[in-house]
């Protein structure tokens, strides 16, 4: 299911998947150039809106735009990529190209070389058109916190778009690019995938390299795709991860596992029940799966995620503290507090969990639930939903456990009227073929 456009349906991607776009391209109804051009254009009248770029590279884009096309022209084709605009969050490595962190201690940092994943993009023919708003540092669920200012929401830019990959979900939402790359630590892809109608895809670990990616907890970073359906997700997957296989068939009768517990009781009715709509789409049996450590999961998460990032922060802490973004600088202060025996403990318990991760799906081939417990909030909002003490513990609350368990999880666009609503299923460690090929069932 491609997203929901909301005023905006005229946008080059808008209503189009990878698969039509290739079509196209190949039976020459448009081309590289021309396709380049027509983003260029609408991501720069979009950017008043949405604010969903940091920077653009107009003249890089139109470079690879003539490449591409001359080679497909010549009969060189290098895969359902080749000649796509692509957009890729601003924590990831562009060589020559601007890349802020989302903070004013990179306002004018130019990388070296590429990430592995830009690598990839650039060897599969994507066209990178530029790099999109993340939370400062990727530190936050909402997107709203950043040098370049918040990110808003396409279907209503008063609120906000989530994070921390937010401007790539808002760009694939808002039709400028079908693709992007974001990143996720407890749910910064899933998160503003389901807030602004999109699909995106928390691989297994290392499925996807990190190499030339900054860093916010390197124990439980991730890189992964956002698209407008779980197909052109899986095809953005395949590229990033290096991928060759097709992905498998999915059984015709599917065991849904459904995670029950006080935790996920913290739902607001909508939401629920779009879930429910979805898990009767799926078919096949489903049943209850008691997660009664959602709690501790979450704490370890906290633990993990809190010491790693004051470990890759301290020296900015220490020397020009006044660059950060005050609510960042407010959470840094926060995590140093976080003993050193508290982390080796917690990430000792990390471990032991995620060894055992496998039990959790005992009997069932998915879990399925609501990836964010609520639609989007406004921007700005900090405080309590749905039962929740905070915005963030919202945002947070459905995505996070499966973060600290290392399980692959894929956030799905729902039907319906008004802000979006996102299913997220989980699956198997190192099964995200086959997760994608079973999420794929809801497009």
């Amino acid at each position: 299911m491609l997203p929901r456009m909301m005023g905006y349906p005229n946008e080059p991607f808008a209503g189009r998947t990878l698969a039509e776009v290739g079509r196209d391209l190949r039976a020459g109804r448009t081309g590289p150039v021309e396709l380049v051009e027509a983003t260029l254009a609408a991501v720069e009248a979009a950017q008043p809106r949405y604010n969903a770029f940091v920077t653009v590279d107009a003249e890089g884009a139109r470079a690879a735009a003539v490449r591409a096309a001359g080679e497909l022209a010549g009969g060189t084709d290098r895969g359902p990529l080749h000649g796509v605009p692509v957009a890729v969050k601003d924590i990831v490595d562009t060589a020559g190209l601007r890349t802020t962190m989302g903070s004013r201690h990179f306002a004018g940092h130019l990388p070296a070389g590429d990430a592995t994943v830009v690598a990839r993009l650039r060897a599969a023919g994507a066209v990178i058109v530029g790099k999109t708003t993340t939370h400062e540092f990727a530190y936050g669920p909402m997107g709203d916190v950043a040098a370049n200012g918040p990110c808003a929401n396409p279907h209503d830019p008063a609120r906000m778009a989530g994070g921390s990959s937010a401007g790539s979900a808002a760009a694939v939402a808002a039709g400028l690019v079908p693709l992007a790359v974001g990143t996720d630590t407890g749910g910064s892809v899933r998160i503003p995938a389901a807030l602004c109608g999109v699909a995106g895809l928390r691989p297994s670990p290392d499925g996807i390299p990190g190499a030339g990616v900054f860093p916010l907890s390197w124990s439980l970073d991730t890189v992964g795709p956002i698209a407008g359906c779980v197909a052109d997700v899986a095809l953005g997957w395949r590229v990033l991860a290096g991928a060759r296989e097709d992905l498998p068939e999915a059984p015709s009768a599917i065991r849904i596992g459904v995670p029950t517990g006080a935790w996920f009781d913290r739902v607001e009715p909508r939401v629920a029940a779009a879930v429910e709509d979805a898990v009767r789409r799926l078919g096949g049996d489903a049943r209850e799966v008691a997660v009664p450590d959602a709690e501790e999961l979450y704490h370890l998460y906290r633990v993990v995620q809190s010491a790693e990032a004051v470990s890759i922060h301290r020296e900015r802490l220490d020397t020009a503290p006044e660059l950060f973004c005050p609510e960042t600088l407010d959470r840094l202060r926060l995590a140093e507090r976080v003993p050193a025996w508290e982390y080796a403990r917690s990430l000792r318990r990390m471990h032991a969990l995620r060894a055992a991760a496998v039990r959790r799906l005992a009997g069932v081939d998915v879990l399925v639930l609501p990836t964010v417990p609520v639609p989007a909030p406004p921007l700005g909002f900090r405080d309590g939903v749905a039962g929740w003490d905070t915005t963030r513990d919202a945002l947070l609350a459905f995505t996070v456990p499966w973060s600290t368990l290392g399980l692959p999880a894929v956030s799905v666009p729902l039907p319906g009227d008004g802000l979006p609503v996102g299913a997220q299923l989980v699956g198997l460690p190192g099964g995200d073929a086959e997760l994608l090929a079973l999420a794929a069932r809801l497009d």
